[in-house]
């Protein structure tokens, strides 16, 4: 069917390009063509990626009843998402500001009450019955859905992000479900192998990425018993890292979808956020599948 379920926030995300952290102050600095505002978020970013490829995904978010609003429904239908499940019932839209440069990005994230609120669960039994993948983000509102979709027999998708304990409060939930669980190393590095093999000890989930940054990343797959590193590759200059994961996250479930083929579907993967972060925004930068198809990458 190639439909996934993606549960998942919207921000209007504003860039801004500087020279070098840290940054040195002066009251006033002109930035010519370096500050972008768009519409973005790791909800957002998983669904225009999957769309991009060729994939059917259902978007269920929270945004502000606010003047984000209508630009939010409107760049949805920009892509043909659907934005019936994308609910104003907010008072604002969450908001994030990054600045970056060529090798590191610094995130101001404003969520507003988004953590307070839970997804209306009410008429979505139909979406997840002809889901091949719930994707299920891990912001609060995503949280109600874990147990609803695994009633379902449906696979679980999740991205914990930065995690340095096991049994982390915010994400346990989230990493006790997931059938396929990614993260990334930035409060483990160092101890990324020992980190795995305890997430493999402790949870069931089938396969587990964790992004290494410019080392790469390593794939665990629980019917192989394997762990296998994998590089960066490259497929043209950096322009921007921010969203890479979430196009690695979202291109892996795409592929993973199509081949049921771990190892495939993470080569896949790799050249896709490789290709993604030649751009300046997070939900920039997405390849069609046919035009992945005909990249041919070169490591690092």
């Amino acid at each position: 069917m190639n439909n996934f379920l993606v549960s998942g926030h919207i921000t209007i995300e504003t860039t801004v390009k500087i020279d070098s952290f840290p940054i040195e102050y002066s009251p006033i600095e002109f930035n010519f063509n370096g500050n972008k505002s768009t519409v973005s978020g790791v909800g957002f970013n998983i669904v225009k990626a999957i769309k991009t490829l060729g994939g059917n995904p259902i978007f269920c978010s929270l945004i502000g009843n606010d003047i984000y609003r209508d630009i939010i429904k409107n760049e949805l239908e920009k892509y043909g998402i659907s934005n019936e499940y994308v609910l104003p019932i907010m008072n604002e839209t969450s908001q994030s500001v990054i600045l970056y440069n060529k090798t590191k990005r610094k995130i101001y994230l404003d969520l507003k009450d988004i953590q307070e609120h839970n997804y209306p669960v009410n008429n979505i039994d139909s979406l997840i019955n002809d889901t091949d993948i719930a994707i299920l983000c891990n912001i609060n509102f995503s949280r109600g859905l874990l147990k609803m979709v695994k009633n379902y027999g449906k696979l679980i998708a999740t991205d914990v992000h930065v995690v340095c304990d096991i049994d982390d409060a915010y994400n346990k939930d989230f990493m006790e479900y997931a059938d396929i669980l990614f993260l990334s190393n930035e409060n483990i590095i160092g101890r990324e192998y020992e980190f795995l093999n305890t997430l493999i000890e402790t949870y069931t989930n089938k396969i587990i990425v964790i992004g290494l940054g410019g080392n790469g990343l390593l794939l665990y797959v629980r019917d192989t018993n394997r762990i296998q590193h994998y590089p960066v590759v490259k497929t043209r200059n950096i322009v921007n890292t921010i969203g890479a994961g979430d196009a690695l996250f979202s291109s892996f479930i795409y592929f993973y979808n199509k081949a049921k083929d771990p190892y495939y579907a993470i080569e896949k993967a790799v050249i896709f956020a490789s290709y993604k972060i030649g751009e300046k925004g997070a939900a920039e930068g997405f390849l069609t599948e046919s035009e992945l198809l005909k990249i041919k990458p070169y490591e690092e």
